[in-house]
């Protein structure tokens, strides 16, 4: 039976402790988030299969947290809450869930309606490749940069210097490695431009909150780390 991994989203931590036991127990593996400002960044990290999502959580409540989520991924996601009237399921549902669970929870029945989701789920294979550096979400499918809720717009050349030194984070690409990356012909092209493109990328990122973003490494090249 394939393995899958299941982020839970519950302040309820007694709860979320019953409910790790549960679903281990069918052979998965699970994530109980305890930093409730930071959601993204462990969910880009944890990179899961399905999330179980209360409504009523620390800061943001779930329905924020569902939509940042279908940002960058189509991965099922579950509502699970006391506050069951039809308001909040119709709610749940056109915010992007695919089920809705009511406390309290019958974990047997919990579990049965997670196995059948993730079997309709990953038939179809629904995953969005994503890079993730600081709560920034680069995602690789549209070419586009997300932090905090706002998409940052970027140019071609922005994305691939990204690309290139998120696939390689906390290591040093030279600044040959990158100008192969942006301009991939035999014709000259001056190091100049790459430093006018990282700095104009670098303006970019401060503006949206992202300072300090990507260093340079003096005589080797550019990291983020």
């Amino acid at each position: 039976m394939k393995k899958y991994k299941i982020l839970i989203i519950e302040d309820d931590f007694s709860l979320a402790e019953a409910m790790k036991k549960q679903i281990e127990s069918w052979g998965n593996d699970v994530f109980s988030i305890t930093d409730f400002q930071n959601v993204i960044s462990a969910f880009t990290e944890y990179d899961p299969h399905i999330v179980l999502i209360d409504i009523m959580l620390p800061f943001f409540n779930g329905y924020h947290w569902c939509t940042e989520i279908r940002r960058i991924s189509d991965v099922p996601i579950v509502f699970i809450s006391s506050a069951s009237d039809n308001m909040n399921v119709i709610m749940a549902m056109n915010m992007g869930g695919d089920d809705f669970i009511a406390k309290p929870i019958d974990l047997s029945v919990m579990t049965y309606k997670i196995q059948a989701i993730l079997r309709r789920a990953y038939d179809m294979g629904t995953k969005i490749p994503v890079l993730e550096h600081r709560g920034a979400v680069l995602n690789l499918n549209d070419t586009t940069l997300t932090y905090n809720g706002e998409r940052i717009e970027l140019t071609k050349n922005d994305f691939r210097i990204l690309q290139t030194l998120l696939e390689n984070k906390g290591k040093v690409v030279s600044r040959d490695t990158l100008m192969t990356k942006l301009w991939q012909m035999d014709s000259y092209v001056e190091e100049n431009t790459l430093t006018v493109n990282v700095n104009r990328l670098r303006k970019k990122l401060e503006n949206a909150g992202l300072s300090d973003f990507i260093t340079t490494k003096i005589g080797s090249g550019y990291i983020v780390e």
